[in-house]
């Protein structure tokens, strides 16, 4: 029998009380479309009251990331800026976002999610004693997704973020058209293998210059996290050991840091792309010092991230339309405002 009574029902579908109660105790013949028409009441009706119920208590969202903080400014502008649209829930948002941050301590904060949390959306390594924790908060009804990089193994609800592999060739692309014919030392900088997303970058950048300039040489260069003084040492370190190299494609942070060990060896990039656009790599553009940069739409991530967790609990309906990628910006020093 329905929680509902044939009253609800019947304007919630738009029949006559008389339908839904021949209908509801198998008193004669029901046309099969009139039956679909009150099932979907009924599951209209069952999201409503979800809503409702929702509505009235404080949802708790927590943003877990490993990032540095110039990118965890982004993420949390861009979440913040999309509570709005998401009235009348109340979605409470709490923030732990460190640019170092061990194993066990980031196992230790998704833990302590389970306790109170009807979320996660995660920025983190590619950990395998992360898989368990994850599967282990989707057990206990707290569903994660992952945001810019992933940890596909695991439980997580979904990925949001765009086809970082794509985001690589689409970088190759252009610096093949930029280099032109010239044989050129292209340096491929990652803040650390261990975030997935990072190595897809660096992988589809790879296959690209193979593919569009295969001129030219990619050297790998690992380490750092995306911190300005730690990337300025380890490219120090890099070009010494290689003084030919003069592009950069980096898939993380630090920029200014690398460039900075260019500048003190006197040494000119001709090429340079990279990703987000930053407080800092708006500077950098703006001073022609980075060439492109790759990003995506962090507010309409914000947007997935939400509707996907609040699906979840059935809050709101599950969306068919929810695109597998965010789309791919390419914005250079003329487009940078438009």
């Amino acid at each position: 029998m329905p929680k509902f009574t044939q009253k609800q029902i019947a304007a919630q579908s738009g029949l006559s009380l008389a339908t839904i109660d021949r209908a509801l105790h198998n008193r004669g013949q029901v046309h099969p479309q009139t039956l679909h028409r009150i099932q979907q009441a009924l599951a209209d009706l069952e999201l409503l009251q979800k809503s409702g119920l929702a509505q009235g208590r404080t949802l708790y969202f927590d943003v877990i990331m490993h990032t540095p903080e110039r990118f965890s400014e982004l993420v949390r502008e861009a979440l913040s800026s999309q509570l709005a649209s998401f009235n009348p829930f109340r979605i409470q948002l709490r923030f732990h976002c460190y640019e170092d941050i061990s194993e066990r301590e980031m196992n230790a904060l998704l833990k302590k999610s389970a306790l109170s949390s009807h979320g996660v959306i995660l920025k983190a390594m590619n950990s395998p004693s992360l898989v368990p924790t994850i599967d282990a908060l989707l057990k206990r009804r707290v569903p994660v997704v992952t945001i810019v990089t992933d940890i596909p193994s695991s439980a997580r609800l979904r990925y949001i973020g765009m086809d970082n592999v794509d985001a690589g060739q689409a970088a190759a692309f252009l610096m093949s058209k930029w280099l032109g014919a010239d044989s050129t030392q292209i340096a491929a900088v990652t803040g650390s293998n261990d975030f997935i997303g990072e190595r897809e970058r660096i992988a589809g950048f790879i296959s690209g210059i193979e593919q569009f300039a295969p001129r030219n040489s990619v050297n790998v260069v690992a380490g750092g996290l995306g911190i300005d003084h730690q990337m300025y040492a380890c490219l120090c370190q890099y070009l010494d050991a290689h003084p030919h190299t003069e592009a950069v494609y980096t898939v993380g942070g630090g920029n200014a840091g690398i460039i900075r060990a260019f500048a003190e060896r006197n040494r000119r990039i001709k090429t340079f792309i990279g990703h987000d656009f930053d407080r800092e790599n708006r500077a950098l553009m703006q001073a022609g010092k980075i060439d492109a940069l790759i990003e995506h739409n962090l507010q309409l991530d914000a947007q997935t991230a939400f509707r996907s967790l609040l699906a979840f609990h059935g809050f709101i309906p599950e969306a068919d339309s929810l695109k597998p990628y965010s789309r791919i910006n390419i914005i250079t020093r003329f487009n940078m405002y438009t």
